[in-house]
């Protein structure tokens, strides 16, 4: 006969289970495949913090060097404010920035934000003003600072690269 205890303890075990497949996007129904699954999904996070970690890394490394100095003379501006659910994002250059866009809309994507809302113009200057909100996901909360400095980093890779054509 089973005790009541034992049943409660089953039910509770078998809600957390659930709510673990839920915060996993795990479509495993046995208990070892939600287990895996949710392994996986924090592998996956450690990968994301590491990556950021790493950027951060190397945006204090760029900012602490000889070359920021090049960087500031970029005529790209950006500012980032931070909203209820997101953050509005505003880059603007004086000139048109050819493959600008991509590399932005990149930085966005490596720091799982989804472009809510865009207008960009690429005629004669570049000015894109995008509402970019979290992966609901992650709920990992990042900062307008983070969103920042990550777009800046792309703009300095972009101009790189650019530079090297």
């Amino acid at each position: 006969m089973v005790s009541r205890e034992h049943k409660r303890s089953a039910a509770t075990l078998h809600e957390k289970l659930q709510l673990l497949r839920s915060i996993t996007n795990s479509h495993a129904l046995n208990k070892t495949s939600i287990i895996v699954d949710a392994s996986k999904y924090i592998e996956d996070l450690k990968e994301k913090v590491q990556r950021l970690n790493q950027d951060m890394e190397n945006n204090a490394q760029i900012t602490s060097s000889s070359d920021h100095d090049d960087f500031n003379a970029l005529p790209v501006q950006v500012s980032v404010k931070t909203l209820d659910k997101g953050f509005m994002i505003n880059v603007l250059s004086e000139k048109s920035c050819p493959g600008l866009l991509v590399a932005v809309l990149e930085a966005f994507e490596d720091l799982g934000l989804n472009v809510l809302e865009a207008r960009v113009s690429c005629a004669d200057s570049f000015h894109l003003q995008a509402v970019g909100g979290e992966n609901v996901e992650g709920e990992s909360s990042m900062d307008a600072e983070a969103v920042k400095q990550a777009v800046m980093m792309s703009i300095k890779n972009w101009s790189e690269t650019t530079e090297n054509d």
